[in-house]
């Protein structure tokens, strides 16, 4: 009995270590972004599972923050929509430049040169 009964300690033990090490894992590889009022950001878009393609992008926006809440989370603004709140962790901060379109255009053929 007493062997059963070393044997549940090191496994708890071991099973402590075990989540220590991972949860320290995990944690690193979140990025840590901080977003002020008036950045530009663009929102990740996790629901074109369903119909994604190899050629459409998954950020929407730009956005623009118009107020920072504990915990990450962030409402964004647009011109022609309401505000809204996301998760921080969903969110880049944009630069600039153009955005690609939601679905590529069709290619255009040309005939072959003889």
């Amino acid at each position: 009995m007493n062997e059963l009964n070393e044997l549940r300690d090191q496994a708890y033990e071991n099973s402590l270590i075990y989540k220590e090490k991972t949860k320290r894992i995990h944690d690193s590889k979140i990025k840590n972004r901080v977003f002020n009022v008036g950045d530009r950001v663009l929102l990740f878009n996790s629901r074109l599972k369903i119909f994604s393609g190899k050629l459409k992008t998954r950020w929407t926006g730009p956005f623009t923050v118009t107020q920072v809440f504990p915990y990450g989370t962030v409402e964004l603004s647009r011109t022609d929509r309401p505000n809204f709140k996301v998760n921080g962790h969903r969110l880049k901060h944009y630069f600039g430049g153009d955005i690609p379109p939601m679905v590529v255009p069709d290619l255009q053929t040309f005939p072959m040169d003889n």
